[in-house]
């Protein structure tokens, strides 16, 4: 399968098409993930991340050294008074967050969307360079 290797480590000690391997421990103590479905098209891989009840400013992406970091929070708080000298008072916080290995990925024409819950990214294939073959004459 050409690298698409998402959300577990591999055993296998040489991946030469890796791509996408979610390389946080399953087993971590860090902050819960969200589902995601991967699709090669291609000429690109589609991700989909389902993120309901988020608004769009809530979603950060963010690209370094080869990793995507998806991650959401959203804070809300609810207070109401009445009359009687009730106060409800409810607060609300989540956040979450998902990191992906984009090797082989052409990260400056990477595009992302979002609509009804869903964070869909384009992330296109990175053309392959072939290494050059040269002659050398002998003097």
């Amino acid at each position: 399968m050409f690298g698409m290797l998402p959300f577990e480590r591999s055993d296998v000690s040489y991946e030469p098409f890796r791509f996408m391997r979610d390389f946080m421990d399953q087993g971590s103590t860090s902050l819960p993930s969200f589902r995601t479905d991967i699709k090669d098209n291609g000429d690109q891989f589609l991700l989909e991340a389902e993120l309901p009840g988020f608004d769009k400013e809530d979603i950060h992406l963010d690209l370094k050294d080869g990793i995507l970091t998806i991650s959401a929070e959203h804070r809300q708080e609810d207070e109401q008074k009445d009359d009687s000298g009730y106060i409800r008072r409810e607060r609300s916080y989540r956040s979450l967050a998902r990191r992906f290995d984009v090797t082989g990925i052409d990260e400056s024409a990477i595009s992302a969307a979002y609509q009804n819950g869903i964070l869909a990214l384009s992330l296109p294939k990175a053309v392959p360079t072939v290494p050059e073959a040269k002659r050398i004459a002998i003097s």
